[in-house]
This record gives structure tokens, sequence and C-alpha cells, in this order.
């Protein structure tokens, strides 16, 4: 069920999306060569504790996943596009890192992601990330009041096609509220003018991830989890949580 919000609870919304930038802001920072994944998952999970906030991720289990996800933070690396489990493992020179991260704070959930170069990076790597940045922006601008969610879905897609990648609609953006996944599902490729009416009170996340080479993935049953391309090519990752408001979009995860 998709459920409008008004104006009141958008702003209550705002303490939960400023709360998920500050993880993920921090959780950027702190990643550098030798970080191991697990003292991202722990330095999540310890401003988790001292907000007061709840973890969207820890008994998350979802028919797509081969179990309780059981860390607070995805943590996607190289070749992992999606919902990597953070494992022991130290970050290496030019490593490609997405950090995926939700919480509800005082009942109200948003969620994020950001897609980092950790050390030197490739020139390829920087283009992906630029693009899949610039892929988010796009969908922002066109999720106006008065349009539909077509516009949203072709507005990322078009400049994902542009630059010569494919793009895997599998996965994309969802509602976003009192849960971390809802209604409705958000393309990442689509056509503008159709689907649902943005209505001021609809609040989802946005998020496009592209792949280097390939828009195929298969889970990687090691931990039932994660996402990785199909041809091993690497992967970047972007998420916004936003409130479609009578003004135009609001960006509740803005960092």
């Amino acid at each position: 069920m998709i459920e409008l919000r008004t104006p009141a609870e958008i702003e209550e919304m705002k303490a939960a999306g400023q709360f998920v930038a500050s993880v993920l802001t921090a959780t950027a920072a702190a990643s550098g060569v030798g970080v191991n994944l697990l003292d991202l998952d722990r330095l999540a999970h310890d401003m988790i504790r001292r907000a007061g906030a709840e973890s969207c991720y820890l008994d998350y289990h979802p028919s797509f996943g081969g179990s309780p996800f059981g860390k607070v933070i995805c943590t996607s690396v190289n070749d992992a596009a999606l919902h990597g489990v953070p494992h022991s493992y130290k970050l290496k020179d030019g490593d490609v890192l997405s950090l995926d991260f939700a919480a509800s704070v005082d009942g109200w959930v948003c969620d994020s992601a950001i897609t980092v170069i950790v050390g030197t990076p490739r020139d390829e790597d920087a283009r992906l990330v630029s693009v899949v940045e610039r892929a988010l922006q796009a969908g922002i601008a066109a999720a106006q009041p008065g349009g539909r969610m077509g516009d949203v879905s072709a507005a990322i897609g078009a400049v994902c096609e542009a630059e010569g990648f494919g793009v895997n609609t599998d996965f994309g953006g969802h509602g976003v509220g009192r849960t971390m996944h809802g209604d409705p599902h958000v393309p990442n490729n689509g056509r503008p003018a159709r689907g649902m009416p943005l209505k001021p009170g609809l609040v989802f996340a946005i998020e496009p991830w592209l792949m280097l080479g390939t828009d195929k993935i298969y889970t990687d049953q090691n931990d039932g989890w994660t996402l990785r391309s199909a041809d091993g090519s690497r992967a970047a990752h972007v998420e916004h949580t936003i409130a479609i408001t009578e003004a135009g979009p609001v960006v509740l995860t803005a960092r």
C-alpha cells in the first residue's frame, strides 16, 4: 500500500534522513587502505546505539536473502553491486566500495547509499561513479509533483544509456516510510509520462546502480546476499530518499 505523508510527517522524517547521511559520511571517511569491512560495520553500529536509532538490516530477511542479514550496513566491494555483507576483508588501494545504510529514528525510516574509491582511482572506475551519481541527480530532478514515476525512471536510464551502460531493472528504488522497503518500485529505466502519478506526500528512495561490463547479476552463495556482476566487472551504487512536495523534491538524506 502506498501512503502519502503530510508536511508535518515529512518534517519528522528529516531526523532519520540526517542520521542516515551522518553514518554514510562517517563510514565513507573511515574507508581507507587496510581498513576492515567489519570495522565499518562496527562504526555504524556504534553510531546507531549512541543515537538511539534502530537498524533496518540486522533481522532483515526478505525472500531474496539467504538468511537474516545480520549486520547494520551493506559493504559492496568491486564486483559486488548490491547487498554486500560486511566480512573480514581489508580494503585495498583502488577498491570500489559502495556503502548502503538505512535506519529508523522515532519510527521513521530513511535509506541512502554512496560509492567511494579507496586510495588511487582507476579512470574507468571514476567514470563509473560519476555516471551513477549523475543518474541519481537526474532522477531527483525529474521527481516533480504532477509528473509520473516513469519520468524518474526514464531520466535515470537516459544518463546511463547515453554513456553506454546497460541498466538492470530487477532492483531499484522503493517506497520508504515506517519500513525500509515498500511500494512503489522505482525502476532505473523506463518511459516518461507513464506509471503512477507523483503526488505531494509521496516518499521514496531513488537508487541507480551500474556495472562496467554487464547488466546481469548473480547471488554469491557464500553469504546468500551479495549480488555480483555476472562478468566480474566493477559496480557502483548511489541512493537518496526523497519526498515529493508542492514545491518539488526534497532530499531527506542530503549529505
